[in-house]
C-alpha cells in the first residue's frame, strides 16, 4: 500500500474506534476525523476542500433534516401520546396485545418517521402504561426497539441508511415499497411470533388496575389541536409527494424540505423557528456530513477500490452470490458499528461496479436488508437500541447486553435468512431495469479512481 492509503486507512480506522467505543461523542470525533482527513489529503495531494462538496450527499442531509422538522412541530401537538394512549385501551392492558399493538404502531410509523425519532416518542409511554398496570416492559420495549428496525427497512425515509443508500442508487420512494416492503412485512410477522414464544411467561402475565387505564382520557394528550390539522394535512401531502416524486422529477430531500417550509408558513409565519430548529438532532446532521467526508478521503486515496476488488470478486460471474455476501457481511458489521458509518462506506464500493456496467440493483437491495437487519444484532447497532437501553434503566427491569442478544440476534438472523430467500427466489425482480443501469454508469462514471492519480469527484 502506497503512504496515502496507509494515511487515510489510519485516520479511519482511529476515528472508527473512537465512534465504536464512544470515548468521545461520536459528532466530536467524527467532525475531527473529517478535518484531519482533509488535511492529510492536502500535504499528500490526494484530496482537497473542494472535493467536500463533491463527497457529501446533501439529497440525505436534507431529507433528514426536513423530517426532522416536521417531526418536531408534530411532537408539540401531543398526537404520539394521543397514539400510545388510545393503543393501550384498546387492548384493555392484556400484554400480548399490547405488545403487538404498541410494536405494530412503531413499526408502520418507522415507515414514514425516522425510527429513532419514533422509539423517543413511543417508548417514554409503553412505560408509563406497564407501570400502571404491573407488567413487566422488557418484552414490549424489545419489540418496539427490534421492530422499529424491521419497519424502517421496509421504505424510503424509514433509516437514515436508506435515505443514503436510495439517494446512491436513485431508487424512488414506490422502488422501496415494492422490493424492500414485502419482505419487511413477512419478517415483521414471523418475528412477532418469536416474541410471543420467547417471552411467553411474561406474556401470561395478568394485568392489574387495567380501570386505571381505561379512565385515562387520550384526547387529553392533544395540546395544540389546530396545529395538528394542519400538521396531518401537510403530512399527507409530504406522503403523496414521496409517492409521485420521481414522475415530479423531485428529489426526497426536496419533497421533506418543502413540507418543512409549507409547515412553517401555515403554522407559525411570524415566529423565530429557532426553537423548531432545536428540536432536529442537528449534531446527528454534522456526524453525517463528517462521515461523508471521511469514506471521500478513503475513496480518492484508492482504499475503496481495493475493497471492492476484494468484497465483489466475481460479482460479474456470480451476481448474486455477491449479494448474498454483501447481505450477510453488512449485517454481521452492523451488529458491531452502528449502521449509518456503514453505510456510508458500502456505497462508493458498490458504485464502483455500478460505474464498470455490472447491473448493481440486485446488490444495493442486499445492503439495505443488510444494515436495516442487522442493526437488531446487538444495541449498539443502531441508534434506536441505545436509546431503549438508556430508557430501560429508569425501570425494575433494566435491559442488559446479554438479555438484548438474547433477543436480537434470532430477529437479526430470521430477517436475513428471509432476505436470503427473497433474494434467491426473486432474483429477477431485484435486478436492474436497463434504464436505471445506465443511470448508474453515469451517476458513478467520475467515481472510479485512477490508478495512477488521485481520484476526482464523486456521484451523489
Amino acid at each position: 500500500m502506497e503512504t496515502i492509503q496507509i494515511t487515510a486507512l489510519v485516520i479511519f480506522i482511529v476515528t472508527f474506534f473512537f465512534i465504536l467505543t464512544e470515548r468521545i461523542h461520536r459528532t466530536v470525533i467524527g467532525l475531527f476525523g473529517a478535518i484531519t482527513m482533509v488535511l492529510a489529503g492536502m500535504y499528500f495531494d490526494f484530496y482537497h476542500p473542494h472535493h467536500v462538496l463533491e463527497v457529501v450527499d446533501f439529497n440525505t442531509l436534507g431529507l433528514l433534516f426536513g423530517m426532522m422538522l416536521l417531526v418536531g412541530m408534530l411532537e408539540q401537538t401531543g398526537a404520539f401520546q394521543y397514539l400510545g394512549i388510545w393503543t393501550a385501551k384498546k387492548t384493555k392492558g392484556n400484554p400480548w396485545l399490547l405488545m403487538a399493538a404498541l410494536s405494530g404502531i412503531t413499526a408502520g410509523l418507522s415507515m414514514i418517521l425516522d425510527n429513532v425519532t419514533t422509539i423517543i416518542l413511543i417508548v417514554p409511554i409503553t412505560i408509563i402504561i406497564a407501570d400502571m398496570i404491573k407488567i413487566n416492559p422488557v418484552p414490549i420495549l424489545m419489540a418496539e426497539a427490534l421492530l422499529s428496525n424491521v419497519g424502517g427497512t421496509g421504505t424510503l425515509v424509514g433509516d437514515p441508511p436508506n435515505i443514503m443508500i436510495g439517494s446512491a442508487a436513485a431508487f424512488s420512494f414506490n422502488d422501496f415499497l415494492v422490493h424492500s416492503l414485502p419482505v419487511v412485512a413477512v419478517t415483521w410477522a414471523v418475528t412477532l411470533l418469536l416474541f410471543r414464544v420467547i417471552f411467553r411467561k411474561d406474556l401470561a402475565q395478568k394485568p392489574e388496575d387495567v380501570d386505571k387505564l381505561l379512565a385515562m382520557n387520550e384526547r387529553e394528550a392533544i395540546k395544540e389541536p389546530e396545529m395538528l390539522k394542519k400538521l396531518l394535512g401537510i403530512f399527507a401531502l409530504v406522503v403523496a409527494l414521496f409517492f409521485t416524486h420521481s414522475m415530479l422529477h423531485l428529489a426526497p430531500a426536496m419533497v421533506a424540505l418543502i413540507g418543512a417550509a409549507l409547515a412553517l408558513i401555515i403554522i407559525a409565519p411570524q415566529q423565530d423557528p429557532q426553537k423548531t430548529i432545536e428540536r432536529c438532532e442537528l449534531s446527528v446532521l454534522l456526524f453525517f456530513g463528517s462521515l461523508f467526508v471521511i469514506v471521500g478521503g478513503l475513496e480518492h486515496a484508492g482504499i475503496l477500490e481495493k475493497a471492492a476488488e476484494f468484497l465483489t470478486a466475481g460479482a460479474e460471474e456470480n451476481l448474486l452470490m455477491t449479494a448474498i455476501i454483501i447481505l450477510w457481511s453488512s449485517a454481521i458489521l452492523s451488529a458491531i458499528v452502528d449502521n449509518i458509518p456503514l453505510t456510508v462506506a458500502m456505497i462508493p464500493i458498490v458504485g464502483i461496479l455500478a460505474a464498470e456496467g455490472v447491473p448493481v440493483d440486485l446488490l444495493w437491495w442486499a445492503l439495505v436488508f443488510g444494515v436495516g437487519f442487522g442493526g437488531n444484532g446487538s444495541p449498539i447497532g443502531s441508534t434506536a437500541g441505545v436509546i431503549v437501553m438508556a430508557k430501560s434503566e429508569k425501570t425494575a427491569n433494566p435491559i442488559s447486553f446479554i438479555d438484548w442478544m438474547k433477543q436480537g440476534v434470532p430477529t437479526m438472523v430470521i430477517g436475513l435468512i428471509i432476505a436470503t430467500i427473497g433474494l434467491i427466489t426473486f432474483t429477477e425482480h431485484f435486478m436492474t431495469p436497463p434504464d436505471r443501469m445506465i443511470h448508474a454508469q453515469e451517476m458513478y462514471a467520475d467515481d472510479v479512481p485512477d490508478m495512477h492519480g488521485p481520484s476526482h469527484g464523486h456521484g451523489h
